[in-house]
């Protein structure tokens, strides 16, 4: 399967996942860092979080993790989570800045 179709399919099941304490999905908010897939159609995923302290530090990455495995045709599918860089709101997509009014 081509790596471009495989990105877009994931970032689309990620866009259907939220912060419970924000009402953007992940994906605009910024938490996503990095998506690899290999040749093989292994999916390597670095994450972050809104703060290391989140309550959802445990549940997050597993739900994102559990919803990419059900795209059809992957294999391994790793979830990373990294703090380096620190998430802030600068990395928020534009939408995400306007749908908090932050614009």
């Amino acid at each position: 399967m081509d790596k471009k179709i495989i990105e877009d399919s994931i970032i689309n099941v990620i866009k259907t996942i939220y912060d419970p304490e924000i009402p953007v999905n992940i994906y605009e908010l910024g938490l996503i860092y990095d998506i690899r897939i290999d040749d093989h159609s292994n999916v390597d995923v670095d994450m972050t979080l809104t703060s290391p302290n989140c309550p959802v530090a445990e549940s997050l990455p597993l739900e994102v993790k559990n919803k990419i495995e059900l795209i059809e045709g992957l294999q391994k599918v790793e979830i990373n989570l990294i703090f380096d860089p620190p998430w802030d709101k600068d990395m928020m997509s534009e939408e995400a800045k306007f749908e908090l009014g932050f614009m």
